[in-house]
């Protein structure tokens, strides 16, 4: 689990030669040689031989205990060091993740590069107008500006040399102006965010008492980029479903068994009978008219009086019916454990289905109680005589299930007979039947689609019996290539036992129900209230996918289905000639014939009348994918309303999103709970991760882990929606307030002839993004809200708000941009025309350069700080203390740094009490600077809304929200 996060069992065994060697005396004397291949990042291979006693054995992934393991069911082992340090497969599996920025960041970094060209523009201006004045002051060998000594100069300002004094002057500009550039704003935003994970993490709303298991927020880059989503990507087993598996159906011997009603059944019931109602007992009735409640025994919910409880001996075939069940408890890797409060027998499985089918037998009376390093006990019941038989099965060889060859076997010895047990998918299983083996395949396939039409996962079984000759030639053959050292063994180990699993005889198929999560339908239709697209990407049957589909909601009643697929009578053919090109071009040319069909139907269809659901399958998705038909793919997708992706591969869910991520330019954010959706979750703007059955890579893997689907809805529409605008108005206004004070510099300068001389003390401009400003706009982007919680739920087309980027679009930065230009400009020479020219001492002077800077900065920190009150929507304690606390320290600090030595405050040195105490002007000024730089703000406002009117759907829901009773209310507590 440690290194691929699956929590399943993983089945470790030594070599049948080896495990005699159980203490130190043994070990002394053994003496072996171990080849294998180089060191690798491959977690579930291995290639290498054990040569001992002039013989070679084949080691397998089964004898290789990997570093970070931990042991289980052993007290110790002995074994021997291959690889240690970075030729580890852990340490070979280090690497560094993609790294993630959310869209707002990249912006912002294109409006930080405006503000720097706007830095050089404007110190270069200065530049050039310091470097004029300065080359005038000497005419004639006459002095203009005598008082500045011109005759006694430095290099920074000599009218001898001005071009060397104006490139000076450029590189004070850069620095005197530099506040332009809001360096506190990066440090801020991370505060922010971290504070924002912190309620993500701490909401109980998305905490799931079951699995004690709360939202994770695993990064802060993202926390905006929730509230920007257009498409959801999202798997379906143990992520729409609870990958919790209970065996349900079966059929045996082209009999179905198996009663009751299935979640998908009854959505099915309600689709295409909705006068029945939503509501349909979720009660199980039995041929006696009795309610029976499903699910008391976990991963066993079948029902059918004709097998269970020994009956299924009376059935027209009682020997294959046997046979089924045996294969269920002998097939597996399942490893039997004992409770050792209780005494219960219970399983430990490498998957979920495995456990269900041994349940299921033990149920029926074939209960597998041991396994052994080369044999399997089960415990049989003999329903003629009575009594309990054990019954032994040597384990000759297991040929494991993988995603390539679909099935799993088994070749076992049982009183004098070799049997190969065999389960797997029905593409792959019965093309591998003999001709005397298909007696029951025609009911068996009607079966297995009824099956799937209700949303099952469906297994077939079959067997056959083996020759002492033919399956020693086979070992021999085995053995070999599992002793081979070439780099491509593990295709030749499936093609040797693709040679042993034919002939086979069909027994039957298996039905396991995987239930829909709590919610699911709830937070889908939500999702789609809020117009973000929900694609389902499954390795599923088309119809187990599309009748999923239907039982969560992403397909709805009256949508009509566009299905691509290349299970046709003409594709068959060509497969059947093995004609590779021509195949190929057939393929591509009825893909991109049935895309345009599927066009030609959007185009027909009336606008909004009919929604439509696209369904491709895996196969037909690899020719999809090809260059020339991908954009007619996207096309296609986007416009409709639900897109099912079935039988899809780990790399095709990775090529779907990277395709949507790459040409539509839109967020995406992809949800999977197993180790086969990591590369899709690495692939999508956002990786969400539920941490469920199938262990925790795709958690490892992700940027966000939640327990259940249904928290999605919260996640995105609450902390998704806040997050961003919270995030949005944060930037916009730091962009503000930095313009604002930094421009009030340049005003300054122009009146000063670009002197340099700051119009502020050091100190002050040092302070203003650290004490003066600063707390208001973090309190800003951690607690403001536009509505409630509950509100963002109930009108969930809000959330477009960010998904359309409103706040945070270029004309909206500009506006804000504009209002911090005209607020400086207000401030600058409002202050100067109404303090310059007044009388402000009690002897006729007028205010000195201190007092105007101090005016200029009080106006400033005011201004700020009003225009963040008028721009928050959800007023605390907090807000109010850390604005008005920012003002007030303004004031403490001028006070107490205005009594510090003169050679330490300099400028500042009693310049509150000079200024502020006596002078009624100074306090007229500030408040009719303030007032007056706040309407900039409201024509901004106005303006903006001409500029860029907000769409007519969004406007709707603010109406209704406004008119909504509830919004006065406390939603929640």
């Amino acid at each position: 689990m440690n290194l691929d996060g699956e929590t399943n069992l993983k089945l470790k065994q030594s070599l049948d030669v080896t495990s005699s060697l159980c203490d130190e005396r043994c070990l002394q004397v053994f003496t072996a040689v171990i080849r294998c291949e180089d060191p690798n990042d491959k977690l579930y291979s291995f290639v290498g031989n054990l040569h001992y006693t002039n013989e070679v054995y084949p080691l397998s992934p089964q004898q290789i205990l990997l570093r970070d393991s931990k042991l289980k069911n052993t007290d110790y082992v002995y074994g021997v060091v291959i690889f240690t340090g970075h030729d580890t497969k852990v340490m070979q599996n280090a690497t560094h993740p993609r790294f993630k920025r959310s869209k707002i960041e990249k912006r912002m970094d294109k409006i930080i590069y405006i503000l720097f060209s706007s830095l050089i523009l404007i110190s270069f201006v200065g530049s050039c107008f310091f470097g004029m004045e300065t080359r005038r002051d000497l005419v004639d060998q006459k002095y203009r500006r005598w008082y500045l000594r011109p005759d006694d100069t430095t290099v920074f300002y000599d009218p001898t040399r001005a071009s060397l004094s104006a490139f000076f002057h450029f590189l004070t500009g850069l620095m005197l102006y530099g506040y332009l550039i809001p360096i506190s704003l990066y440090v801020s935003i991370e505060i922010v965010k971290v504070l924002q994970s912190v309620f993500i993490n701490q909401d109980l709303r998305m905490y799931d008492r079951a699995t004690d298991k709360p939202a994770r927020a695993r990064t802060s880059n993202l926390n905006e980029e929730l509230g920007q989503v257009d498409t959801i990507f999202s798997d379906k087993t143990g992520t729409l479903t609870c990958n919790s598996m209970d065996f349900v159906k079966c059929s045996i011997a082209g009999i179905a068994y198996g009663k009751g009603e299935t979640e998908v059944e009854s959505a099915l019931a309600r689709r295409d009978w909705p006068s029945e109602g939503s509501e349909i007992l979720s009660e199980r009735i039995d041929s006696h008219g009795n309610a029976v409640h499903s699910g008391m025994v976990k991963g066993f919910n079948f029902r059918d009086e004709r097998i269970m409880n020994g009956m299924w001996v009376e059935e027209p075939r009682p020997d294959l019916i046997k046979k089924f069940f045996q294969v269920l408890a002998i097939c597996h890797t399942v490893i039997p454990e004992v409770d050792r409060d209780t005494g219960d027998l219970y399983y430990e499985a490498e998957s979920q289905d495995e456990a269900a089918f041994v349940i299921a037998a033990r149920k029926v009376g074939f209960e597998f109680f041991e396994r052994k390093q080369k044999s399997i006990s089960l415990h049989e019941v003999d329903y003629v005589r009575g009594e309990n038989i054990v019954r032994h099965y040597e384990l000759l060889h297991v040929l494991e299930f993988s995603s390539l060859r679909k099935r799993m076997s088994v070749i076992v010895r049982s009183e004098g007979d070799l049997l190969l047990l065999c389960k797997g998918a029905d593409s792959v299983v019965f093309e591998r039947l003999s001709k005397d083996g298909r007696c029951f395949e025609h009911e068996t396939k009607n079966h297995i689609n009824e099956y799937s039409r209700v949303g099952l996962r469906v297994m077939v079984i079959a067997y056959r019996k083996l020759g002492e000759e033919e399956y020693e030639t086979w070992a021999e053959e085995f053995r070999k290539v599992k002793t081979s050292l070439s780099a491509d063994r593990d295709a030749l180990l499936d093609a040797a036992a693709d040679r042993i699993e034919r002939d086979l005889i069909l027994l039957g198929a298996t039905a396991v129900e995987d239930k829909l999560q709590e919610g699911v339908p709830r937070c889908i239709e939500k999702l789609a209230q809020a117009q973000i697209r929900i694609w389902m990407l499954t390795g599923d049957k088309l119809e187990t996918a599309v009748n999923i589909g239907y039982a969560c909601g992403l397909l709805r009643q009256g949508m009509k289905e566009i299905v691509i697929t290349l299970d046709s009578p003409d594709i068959k053919v060509l497969e059947e000639q093995g004609d590779e090109e021509v195949l190929t071009k057939a393929c591509l040319e009825s893909i991109s014939k049935q895309i345009r069909e599927g066009k030609s139907q959007l185009t027909s269809a009336k606008e909004g009348a009919t929604e439509f659901g696209l369904i491709i399958d895996g196969k037909s998705l690899n020719f999809a994918l090809s260059k020339n038909l991908e954009d007619s793919l996207l096309n296609l997708s986007i416009n409709c309303a639900s897109v099912i992706f079935c039988r899809s591969s780990p790399k095709q869910k990775a090529l779907v999103t990277r395709l949507v991520r790459l040409k539509l330019g839109k967020t995406t954010l992809s949800v999977g709970d197993g180790g086969n959706d990591v590369s899709m979750l690495q692939e999508a703007d956002i990786g969400v991760g539920i941490s469920g059955v199938e262990g925790l890579q795709a958690v490892m893997a992700s940027d966000f882990a939640i327990a259940q689907f249904r928290f999605l809805e919260r996640l995105l529409l609450v902390h998704g929606h806040w997050c961003y605008r919270r995030i949005a108005m944060m930037i916009c206004y730091f962009f503000y307030k930095n313009i604002a004070f930094g421009f009030t510099l340049f005003w300054f300068e122009a009146y000063a002839s670009f002197s340099g001389q700051p119009a502020y003390n050091d100190w002050d401009m040092s302070f203003y993004n650290v004490f003066f400003t600063s707390l208001p706009v973090i309190a800003l982007g951690v607690f403001d809200q536009d509505v409630s919680a509950c509100l963002c739920l109930k009108y969930p087309l809000l959330y477009q708000e960010g998904a359309r980027n409103i706040l945070f679009s270029w004309c909206r930065i500009l506006g804000w941009m504009a209002n911090g230009v005209g607020s400086s400009i207000i401030i600058f020479f409002c202050t100067t025309n109404v303090m310059v020219e007044q009388a402000f001492r009690r002897d006729g002077r007028v205010a000195d350069f201190e007092v105007l800077g101090v005016t200029m900065y009080t106006c400033v920190v005011w201004a700020v700080n009003c225009q963040m009150a008028l721009s928050i929507n959800y007023f605390t304690w907090i807000h109010h203390f850390f604005i008005w606390s920012s003002v007030a320290f303004w004031y403490i600090f001028m006070l107490i740094y205005g009594y510090i030595s003169p050679t330490i405050s300099t400028t500042a040195y009693m310049v509150f009490l000079e200024a502020a105490t006596p002078s009624l002007l100074y306090w007229l000024s500030t408040l009719l600077v303030v007032v007056s730089t706040l309407l900039p703000y409201f024509s901004y406002r106005a303006f903006q809304t001409w500029l860029q009117p907000m769409p007519h759907d969004l406007i709707q829901s603010r109406q209704q929200l406004k008119h909504s009773k509830e919004h006065t209310k406390h939603c929640e507590s």
